[in-house]
């Protein structure tokens, strides 16, 4: 029954302030939790402030856990369904993300021949919103605290 359950998987965005952002704190989650990260985007500013995508995988109660010992520990947590976005009206379908899509977030349907986007794979990089010719994807950089 717990191998069932070892497949959960979500991405997250973390914000970082200066005071954490030299810390182990992530490293942690493997040690303290048993999950699994993969790192798909990480920023520090000069300031030492830090935002990361991460992929965090292995049991969902740990999962909760290790985003509880994030929160107690100044990161602020954002999941990656809140920073990118589609306008089902204004995309025209062209297929031009697909190819930029590093994680297959955007794909063509070859049945229908529309692009389809799974924001459960999506790593809130912003290169579909850098190569979109009618600017339906954005990416909101605002800084959300929860």
């Amino acid at each position: 029954m717990k191998e069932l359950v070892k497949g959960f998987r979500k991405i997250v965005y973390l914000s970082f302030p200066p005071e954490v952002s030299g810390r182990p704190v992530v490293c942690n989650l493997t040690r303290l939790f048993d999950l699994s990260f993969n790192i798909l985007k990480a920023d520090i500013s000069p300031r030492h402030e830090g935002t990361m995508t991460l992929e965090v995988s292995g049991l969902e109660e740990d999962f909760h856990k290790g985003i509880g010992y994030l929160k107690e520990n100044g990161i602020r947590i954002t999941p990656v369904a809140h920073k990118i976005f589609r306008n089902e009206e204004s995309c025209i379908h062209c297929g031009v993300c697909t190819a930029m899509c590093p994680t297959d977030a955007l794909l063509l349907d070859p049945g229908t021949r529309l692009v389809v986007f799974d924001v459960d794979k999506c790593s809130a990089c912003g290169m579909c919103t850098r190569v979109c010719p009618v600017k339906a994807m954005t990416l909101d950089l605002k800084d959300d605290r929860n």
